[in-house]
């Protein structure tokens, strides 16, 4: 047919069903890469069904007479196998596996068949439709739809919504921004209303419409909304928090799990991710790539995996996955405190027992060389000290299997007031004539005893540094003990917290390794202000407030 001089709508239809067959092929070469095998053959067979549908429409159109009936009859047979490439891709893109069900596969083979068959046998018996040459708007076979078409139509209509539904549950489900994709697939729908305008008025003709609709599908979920329609498929029943990047770093999706643990991603689409979330690039470039978060007043602990993906054999981007390992991790971390806490003890329990074995030694030694002389009551003040320095390390070894004992973190906690434990811990403690002064007001969630034992242990530290006064004051989530005692001066900070170190001397010199342990039972940190210089300042930070966690 010359289509110079051809009306409009002629164009139109000849432009869209043209349009419709060539877009489906182009997305063929897209569509063979999909990474899913069930999913590749779905997408593969919708696009072939509905661009050979298109195609055989086109013919339709261009060649009215037998040959346009015969592309008719084509387009019927094509466009009902469409059907089944949709509920094919659809249950596959949805995880489902009603495509591989071999009893759904029989009977839809053996009802496609069925309707194929009568389809063919229309000129014998007419059930099906019947043509009549008209030439409003153009010349063209007008079709006349008998009641057989309208029953299988009613049935593909249905099973194709039966393929919608499986889709927008997905969508429903998926904790992404899907309203693109649920606007894309709705398209697919509109054929249905222009079938419906072509049949009860003039404005349309009474063919179908379908291929058109899919065709659009395709292409979108092909070239424009790929990556997201990927991303949906993927993380699939994923609770985790994921994040989807280009190559080049620029954040392209992340899913409402990963925005609501990272409220910078909200609207952050295109941007850099060492701009939006510059922790997470740091987190990236390390070993064991655990992010710390603080979030609901407590420490959380993500797993941050960072892994390709593709379609075919091309990367596409990268997928960041964050896991929430907040339990494990913990448990790793109070092993490894443990442990570090255990080869403290060791060395203490070593360093006191050589040092005793020394002094007995050395005791034992100046009461015989004292008996050889005749000096009895020398001897005899040598013995005794020999029994008080064995009695001290008794005292000492019962003190730290007291502390491994206390050094298990802390399952239960209370809001605790300051200044009763301080006034307890000050009472028990061995100060010398030291003063105490506190400032601490409100309430701190801890355990009282290891509590009132942590404040015992920085007063007994500050009488053995020659300290006068001893103050303890909060400030915010941070609890500081300031002595006027001896400064620390070259002394580096993290000599005093090591077992067996003797800060500032041999007696004391475990109160302040025990101060840091008790506190880390708590989850709290502790360090030397090596700024003070008129004593020795002791911060205790990361302290929870009960204000704070009711809050």
């Amino acid at each position: 047919m010359d289509l110079v001089g051809s009306s409009p709508a002629f164009l139109v239809y000849v432009a869209a069903y043209g349009l419709a067959a060539v877009g489906c092929g182009v997305g063929l070469y897209r569509a063979t890469r999909m990474e899913d095998p069930d999913t590749r053959r779905g997408m593969v067979g919708l696009l072939l069904c509905s661009g050979g549908w298109a195609a055989l429409q086109l013919g339709f159109l261009i060649t009215p007479g037998t040959l346009g009936y015969a592309f008719y009859l084509g387009s019927l047979i094509v466009g009902l196998a469409t059907v089944g490439a949709w509920l094919y891709f659809c249950s596959a893109y949805t995880g489902r596996a009603f495509h591989r069900n071999r009893l759904y596969r029989v009977v839809a083979v053996s009802v496609y068949l069925g309707i194929v068959t009568v389809k063919l046998t229309n000129p014998l018996h007419g059930l099906y439709f019947a043509t009549q040459f008209v030439s409003e708007p153009f010349p063209h076979l007008a079709i006349t739809h008998g009641v057989f078409h309208w029953v299988v139509t009613g049935l593909s209509y249905a099973l194709v919504t039966v393929g919608f539904f499986m889709l927008f549950e997905l969508f429903l489900e998926a904790d992404y921004d899907t309203r693109p994709l649920g606007v894309l697939v709705g398209v697919t729908a509109i054929p249905a209303v222009l079938d419906i305008v072509g049949f009860v008025t003039d404005i349309l003709l009474d063919i179908n419409h379908e291929p058109l609709g899919v065709a659009l599908f395709a292409f979108g979920v092909l070239y424009v909304y790929d990556e997201a329609f990927l991303a949906v498929q993927l993380t699939d029943g994923v609770d985790d928090a994921v994040v989807y990047l280009d190559d080049d770093r620029y954040i392209k999706e992340s899913n409402g799990e990963a925005q609501r643990l990272f409220p910078a991603l909200a609207g952050s689409r295109g941007q850099q991710l060492d701009t939006v979330l510059p922790a997470v690039t740091e987190i990236l470039q390390t070993d064991e790539q655990i992010l710390e978060r603080n979030r609901n007043g407590g420490t959380e602990y993500y797993l941050v995996s960072d892994t390709s993906f593709s379609l075919g054999q091309v990367d596409i981007g990268r997928m960041l996955v964050f896991t929430d390992v907040t339990e494990s991790e913990r448990r790793r971390r109070e092993l490894d405190r443990q442990n570090e806490q255990l080869e403290g003890f060791a060395t203490a329990i070593r360093h006191e027992l050589l040092n005793t074995l020394q002094i007995i030694t050395g005791r034992v030694s100046v009461a015989g060389d004292a008996l050889d002389r005749g000096k009895v009551g020398l001897a005899k003040e040598s013995l005794q000290s020999t029994s008080e320095t064995a009695e001290r390390m008794s005292e000492i070894v019962d003190g730290l299997a007291t502390l491994a004992r206390h050094g298990q973190t802390i399952d239960e906690t209370t809001a605790v007031d300051l200044q009763p434990v301080i006034d307890g811990a000050w009472d028990r403690a061995d100060t010398n004539g030291l003063t105490m002064a506190a400032d601490v007001e409100g309430q701190i969630i801890a355990d009282p005893t290891r509590l009132r034992d942590l404040f015992e242990s920085g007063f007994t530290f500050a009488a053995h540094n020659d300290a006068s006064t001893v103050t303890v004051e909060r400030e915010a989530d941070e609890i500081v003990i300031t002595d006027d005692g001896t400064p620390a001066g070259e002394t580096a900070a993290e000599a005093f917290f090591e077992y067996g170190g003797a800060m500032p001397d041999a007696e004391a010199g475990m109160t302040l390794p025990n101060l840091r342990m008790l506190a880390r039972t708590h989850g709290w940190d502790v360090t030397l202000d090596t700024e003070y210089q008129d004593g020795v300042r002791i911060v205790i930070s990361n302290v929870t407030v009960a204000g704070a966690l009711e809050s």
